[in-house]
């Protein structure tokens, strides 16, 4: 009996399976299309560990230095069982791993007063502030990145290992995130009373069934 590799079947981190429907050697079971995605994705990830790597000569806060290694050392992972799955066209040595952060979920809310931000003049105005912020972009347009190329891989395998990926992308950004909040750099100002009520109730749930046209109606202007 065939197994058709579908994402219904397969959980977050579950088992892989390559469906045994066609003769193409694994390796090649890759569209042109996908191979240009899978180089810009794993050159993504390895600009992204580069760059976490210089971020530590600057780092000077160890919460930030802790969260820049737990996160080099999973995106190292990360990249090396894609690029087997990419090299291979099947199951990699191991399954995606679930990223967990320390933060907790916790936002502080409202405004506080700042100095204006500027462009640094010198090596040595760079700071934690700047470098979390360089973290973010880079771990949000990664996580963007995994997820358009997702939508178009022909290798189930490749797939589910980039799919797998989105979430825990999407948690270390949010690490990032709580982090620059609790030390008043990512600020989250939030609207008047009045005016979030009217925004939180600015949509509606239907009731019933809606009333589908039929392929024969057609749209008529009205007179």
């Amino acid at each position: 009996m065939q197994n058709q590799y579908t994402s219904s079947q397969q959980p977050f981190g579950g088992q892989f399976q390559m469906p045994q429907s066609n003769q193409i050697p694994n390796q090649m079971n890759h569209g042109g299309h996908e191979v240009f995605d899978l180089h810009e994705v794993l050159s993504g990830m390895i600009n992204v560990l580069d760059q976490y790597m210089m971020f530590r000569v600057f780092v000077k806060g160890p919460e930030l230095m802790n969260m820049i290694d737990r996160q080099y050392s999973f995106i190292l992972d990360n990249y090396n069982i894609t690029c087997e799955a990419f090299q291979t066209g099947t199951e990699p040595s191991h399954h995606t791993k679930k990223y967990m952060m320390n933060e907790s979920n916790t936002v502080t809310f409202g405004i506080k007063p700042s100095q204006p931000k500027k462009p640094n003049q010198s090596i040595e105005d760079i700071n934690d502030q700047g470098i979390a912020g360089h973290m973010l972009g880079l771990i949000k347009s990664t996580a963007s990145l995994l997820t358009m190329t997702s939508l178009e891989v022909t290798n189930p395998v490749v797939r589910r290992v980039l799919v797998d990926s989105v979430p825990n992308f999407v948690e270390m950004a949010y690490e990032i995130f709580l982090y620059q909040n609790k030390q008043h750099q990512y600020q989250v100002p939030q609207l008047s009373q009045q005016d979030m009520n009217s925004m939180v109730q600015g949509f509606a749930p239907i009731t019933g069934q809606p009333t589908m046209p039929t392929p024969s109606q057609m749209y008529k202007p009205m007179q």
